[in-house]
Formats: C-alpha cells, structure tokens, sequence
C-alpha cells in the first residue's frame, strides 16, 4: 500500500531500470541509458533523524547503513562498497543481534543526522535566512503598484529574524543602505559598463573590511556574522532583520517612483539588469558568504544596457527568436550566456541562489539567465503581468509557512558513492559540478560531470536530480566467480542548512541487482531487464535527456532521435514474428512508453516553433527539477470528464473526448483548463445554475472549478487557469494537447457534439501503426 500511495519509495529515488546489465554492449543495447531521479530532502514522514555524527568507512567514507554486513560478537562492520573491514567505536560497545543502532534498521535505508554547528547544541545561533530583494523600476506606474504591494505581503510573511536587503534597478542600480532609519542613503552605480566585485565592495565601503565581524569556522559550514542576532558591522549597513527594516522598508517602497530617464518614443526603456544583480552578488558576498541567501530578482523587460544585454534599446530591432538563435542571428545572446556563466560561478562560490520572477508581456532573457538560476538552484516564475495570479500567488508561496511551505533549503552538496563496477557520467538538475574527480567519473559526461560531488546553493522538498550511470566492469570483473555479489549499491550523502539555519546530512542507500549474464539464457536476461523496467521514470529521462542535447548540440533532430530510440526499443523488447506487424505485443512494462513518447514528440520541449527562448528555457527548467509525477504531466497532460450520468472520471486524451454535454478539466502543469462543451455552455450562458431547481446543474459547473483549484493549491509555481467554452477562441489551450484522432481529413467520422482539429499531425493510432512495422522488420 506504502508503495501505492508513494511511487518514490521511502528513499526518494526511481530507476528507468531495477535490474542492471553486468556490461556495456548489454547495457547500450538497452537503449534507455541507466539512470535514476533523486529527490534529495523531499518530506518523509517516516523520517528518522539522529542527534549524532554518522559512521564513516575508513577507506571509502560510506556511511554505516542496513546493507552493512556487521559482526556483533567481533564488534566490526564490512562496506558493501568497498569491502573493507571497519571497527565500531567504544561508543558502540553494547551494540548485538538485539541491540541494534537506528541506522542498521532494514527499514532506514533513509536516514537525517543533525550535524553539530551553528543552532545544534551549541551557543552560537544558527544563520537566518537571508532574502537580498533586486526591483525593476523600469515599468508603467500599475505594474509598480502591484509589485510594491506583492513586497509589502513578503515582509509580512518573512521570518522576523531573516535579513533583508533592497535593491532598485533602471537606467541606473540604486543600493539602499537600510541601516539610518532617520536618512535614507543610496548608492548608485552606472548601468552602462561591467563592474568587477572589487569595485562594488570598493564604492560600497565594504573593501578592506569584508571579512570584519566573522568568526572563523570550519569549511563547509555557513559562516555567521557576530551571531547575526544583532547584525552590526557591515550586515547591519545593507541586510537588517525583517522586523527592524519594516518600517524603513515600507516607507522606501513608499516614497519609490519609475525609473525617471527620459525614453524616446521609439525606443525601449534602459535597463541593466545584469549590472543590479553584479551589484547583488558583490553585496552578499562581501556580507554573508557562506551562509544561505536569495537574491530575489523581480524583472518586468529586457535587459537594453551594459552586461547581461539581450537587445538594443531600438523598438524596430526585436527580441531573438528560435530561428534567430538557430541561424546565430542574435548579436547579443552568446555574451549574455557568458556573462550570466561567470555570475553563476561567482554564486556557487559564494552559496547564494538567484531566484527570477519574470512579469512582462515581451521576453526578458530568462533563456540567457537559465545558466545561473540552475546552477544555483534558483526557483523562476515566468508571468505575463505583477498583477497576474500565476506571480502574485507564486510570490506569495516562497514565504508561506506550514504545509504549504516549499521547505527553502541551502547551501547544499551532494555526494554519491557506487559499488566498483558503475561510474558516475553526471547529473541534468539545479545543481553544480564541484569537480571532485576520482575512479567513478565516466568518460562520457552528461550535463554536470566529472565529479562525484555537487553544489547545491538552493534546494526545496521538490528539488529532483537526475542522476546517469555508466557500467564498466573492470578486466578481472567476473560475475560467474564465486562470492560476486549478485547486488549493486549506490549511496547518496546530502549536507544541507535547513530553513531553520540547521545543518543536516540525509543519507539514502539503495540496492538493486545485477542481470547475471554468463549463467542466464538471452531470454531470461530480457524478461529480467523488462520486469525492472519503469516507464515512467524513463520517459521523464529521455525528456530531459532530449532537451539537454537540443541546447548543446548543433543539427540535433529530437524528432528522429526519439523514434529511433522507441523503434530499438520495442524492437529489443517487444513480443512479435518477424515482418508480421499483426503479431507484435508489448509487455504491460513497456506498454504506456510510446504513448508517452508520442506526446513527448509533441510537447513544448520538443516543438519549440510557437515558443519563445525564455518560455523554453523555462519550460525546460522546471521539467529538470520536478518529480516524476509531475514531470508526466507536463509531458502527457492528464484529462479528466464531469458528465450528468456519471461520477467524474479520467478520459482518454482524445479529440474524442470532447462532447456537447460534458465539461473536461485539463491538466497541462503550466496551465489548467476547464473547458465547457457545446450545450453546457449555452445552458450557464441562460442563467439554469441559478434556478434552485437545476441545483444538479450548479454542482456540475462548480465540480472542475473545486478540482482546479486543489490542484493550484498544491504547486510551484502557480498554474494558469484558462476557463473556455467549445468552439472558443480559448479552447485551442485544450485542442493543442489532445491526440488529433478527428481532423478535417476525417470529418465524416466525428460523433455529434465533438469537434475536430484542424492539424496534419498523425494520430496516435497512425503513430503506432508506424511503429509496429518498423519494429518487426528484419
């Protein structure tokens, strides 16, 4: 039942495979590569969470965990990893066969410790959070209006020790000292040119001083400022508790007006966004290095001045499309990228996190900006308006408390330590590689590699990594020889300050078996490998896997490289006579996987030509930080059918679907639809709902709405709400994701009341057709 109600397993982790080929060629002839979905800190309510320092392998650095072979009379224990024999302590001394340390128990193969440090059993408190805000004043005076009065619903929600910082941003970067009350004092920097850290620490006041007010601590602990209870010093000039700076803060918003630069008639605004978030990485780093921070970037355009420039300030020179990109049309963009390169490594660095809420109704170079939002671990929010519900209730979200808290987490690393035949070829995910290189790495490298380890400035109790293996079996490797261990072990070692400032270490160790390939027949090595297979999970892995090479390789075809894939795929594993379609059947392991690839085929990750730059990048982002469950969603949608005759009930994702007197609920992630047929339509449209004999009527119409909202309720960000009725001009946001069963070529087919889509895509049925005969060709 656990395993029902949650997919990830109490671990938190998912493999496209459960059973592993012992080699190479077995495991390229897999198609799908090796690869698992870590949730690193995802809430648990099993949880357990230990006052004391973990055991440590003295050869690997493994920690002690149930796999851990122990002998009770000789007081040692055995690493599953590395095998090598380790002491327990004296403290361990009264340990036996019925007096077992929590961390050997079969059901903790997930286990917390707090680490000793800063707020855990010691005098010094641990770090607040620190929330650095970067304002474009750059916008009409309503926009302003709803952006001041979303700041003012932060500072009300903000923990009262946390440290707030405000920046304002226009032609010109305005730094506010929060520190004098009674004068507000402002530094402000040039928009039009690059400004290095020296520099910014330099005309703030801080060179010199920068380390003044530390005390010296361990690395790898967050470093605290004179306990930061008081924040003096420098701290105290620029990043003051949200209950000292309330005030100050109110009345700065207050007295705040557009930025006052005149604007030709024919131009765009002057903005230097990339010089206000320099400004913002300067500060933090010179006051709170080390310890977990947020710059909170609220942009409403395009960046027209200095670094970070996306596009002139000419209104007729517009922002770069795809094509632009694809053609290297975009003068500006490959010397945003760097810049935004080196802002991210300066972040890492540091241990602070950029977070992006981008409202406007043009782009603002959120696909230039994606480096350093997913290296840091930032969260991005793309909207249309400061007003619109997508920020304002995203906004609201990052401070909400209780159990709609995102558990806003920092300063994390990750490690992985894996049995000796697997290698480690990197990580697609927020996070950074730290370059720890070592016998694990694996030539090849996806997306974050060549390390074993990874910086992880910001992560939340959603954050999802995907990890990909490589299998080497070394020369001497033999699976047949006696006492080779029939399991593979992979263990993953999280450090990171919680929100209350704590710093944790989660340890997950999971286990899975090897496919024994020199005692099995080729049959049985299929049907091992087909009983380990999640569709799921793999789908999401080529997703991502689609969309990391559509960024970084020239010329790639995602299209063919995805048919390909499910044509070897079903070729490998799929039942059939050969050159006889009629024959071909899918185990239930593998059966929804082409349906979930011809969706894939047709998603915004795929078919990026109706997208903007920064709506990839964004859609891209968020589909390499979700879990599984989500993830599916945004690749196949999930439709759901409220009728008078029937409880509401999943409907196939089908043009088929729609009927006069139904309504359907999609869900898309990035958007709800609630779209009304025909006859229900024109029913509200008289009013029936509000006659007390048509109650039945109401409940209908108000069902999907409840649903919708519980759905709204529960993500990050805030979906889109689309209501729209049948033939409406809204009703594409549905059409667009249905499988195009009836189109104007077929209309003769169509039941009354549906509707057709006017698309020369081919159906899923035509689809699968395809895919049969070219799977059982010879």
């Amino acid at each position: 039942m656990a395993e029902m109600v949650d997919p990830d397993g109490p671990d938190g982790v998912r493999m496209t495979w459960n059973s592993w080929p012992r080699s190479k060629v077995e495991a390229s002839k897999c198609v799908v590569p090796i690869a698992c979905v870590y949730s690193p800190i995802r809430t648990s309510p099993d949880l357990l969470v230990l006052p004391y320092s973990p055991l440590r392998c003295k050869s690997c650095a493994c920690i002690l965990n149930p796999h851990c072979r122990v002998d009770f009379s000789g007081k040692f224990w055995i690493c599953p990893f590395c095998l090598q024999r380790n002491s327990f302590p004296p403290h361990y001394a009264m340990i036996s066969e019925t007096n077992v340390p929590a961390e050997l128990f079969p059901q903790y193969t997930t286990i917390e410790y707090a680490l000793s440090g800063p707020g855990v059993g010691s005098d010094i408190p641990a770090p607040p959070p620190v929330f650095l805000f970067v304002l474009d004043t750059c916008v009409i005076e309503e926009e302003l209006g709803f952006v001041k009065s979303a700041l003012r619903q932060a500072l009300g929600l903000i923990p009262e020790n946390a440290l707030v910082g405000l920046i304002t941003f226009g032609t010109q970067v305005h730094v506010h000292e929060l520190g004098f009350p009674d004068l507000f004092k402002t530094y402000i920097f040039r928009g039009t040119k690059e400004i290095s850290k020296e520099q910014i620490l330099d005309q703030l006041g801080l060179a010199g001083q920068r380390a003044a007010g530390y005390q010296k601590v361990p690395a790898g602990r967050p470093v605290v400022a004179n306990g930061m209870t008081t924040a003096s010093g420098i701290v105290g000039r620029f990043l003051l508790s949200a209950a000292d700076c309330e005030y100050t803060l109110n009345s700065l918003l207050d007295e705040l007006q557009r930025d006052q630069w005149p604007v030709q008639p024919s131009n765009r605004a002057a903005r230097c966004t990339g010089v206000a978030l320099s400004a913002a990485a300067g500060l933090l780093g010179a006051c709170v290095q080390g310890t977990g921070a947020r710059i909170i970037a609220l942009v409403g355009g395009p960046c027209t001045e200095g670094p970070g420039t996306i596009v002139s300030k000419d209104l007729s020179d517009p922002v770069r499309s795809h094509k632009d990109l694809d053609k290297d049309a975009a003068p500006h963009f490959h010397k945003a990228v760097k810049f935004y390169d080196n802002l991210a490594k300066q972040l890492v660095s540091q241990g602070h996190v950029l977070d992006i809420f981008a409202s406007a109704l043009d782009q603002v170079g959120v696909a230039e900006m994606k480096v350093a939002v997913e290296r840091t671990g930032g969260l991005v929010v793309l909207a249309e308006s400061f007003g619109h519900a997508v920020f304002r209730d995203s906004f609201k979200r990052i401070f909400d408390g209780g159990e709609q808290s995102l558990g806003l987490s920092f300063n994390g690393t990750l490690d992985i330590h894996c049995s000796k035949d697997i290698k480690i070829q990197g990580i697609i995910g927020p996070c950074s590689s730290l370059e720890k290189k070592g016998p694990l790495c694996a030539d090849v490298v996806i997306g974050q590699g060549n390390t074993t380890s990874w910086k992880m400035c910001g992560l939340d109790k959603r954050t999802c990594l995907t990890v990909f293996f490589d299998v080497a079996p070394s020369e001497k490797a033999n699976s047949a020889a006696p006492g080779a261990s029939q399991q593979l072990y992979i263990q993953f070692l999280t450090t990171y300050q919680n929100p209350e400032g704590q710093m944790k270490l989660r340890v997950s160790t999971i286990t899975r078996k090897w496919v024994d390939g020199s005692t099995s027949t080729e049959e049985l090595k299929v049907q091992e490998l087909v009983e380990g297979f999640d569709q799921e999970t793999s789908a999401v892995v080529m997703a991502r896997l689609a969309s990391l090479k559509m960024e970084v390789e020239e010329e790639f075809d995602a299209t063919r490289w995805l048919d390909r894939s499910l044509i070897r795929l079903c070729s490998r594993f799929g039942d059939y006579r050969k050159d006889d379609p009629a024959s071909f059947n899918l185990n239930p392991s593998f059966s929804i996987f082409p349906q979930f690839m011809f969706n894939l085929r047709r998603s915004q990750f795929v078919q990026v030509f109706n997208n903007s730059p920064d709506e990839t990048a964004y859609f891209r982002m968020l589909l390499n930080r979700e879990n599984i469950t989500n993830s599916v969603v945004m690749i196949q949608p999930s439709l759901i059918t409220y009728s008078f005759n029937a409880p509401p009930a999943p409907a196939l994702l089908d043009v088929a679907s729609i009927a006069a007197d139904r309504i359907l609920l999609l869900d898309a992630y990035f958007s709800i639809v609630v779209f009304h047929g025909m006859t229900i339509a024109q029913w509200r449209n008289m009013g029936y709902q509000n006659q007390p004999e048509h109650q039945a009527f109401a409940q209908l119409l108000q069902a999907p709405q409840d649903d919708a909202h519980l759905i709204i309720k529960d993500r990050f960000p805030v979906p889109r709400l689309v209501v729209c009725d049948q033939h409406g001009s809204q009703a594409r946001f549905l059409l667009a994701k249905l499988n195009p069963s009836a189109t104007y070529n077929s209309a003769q087919d169509v039941a009354p009341g549906s509707d057709v889509i006017f698309t020369d895509d081919v159906s899923l049925q035509v689809f699968f057709e395809h895919l049969q005969r070219l799977a059982v060709q010879s």
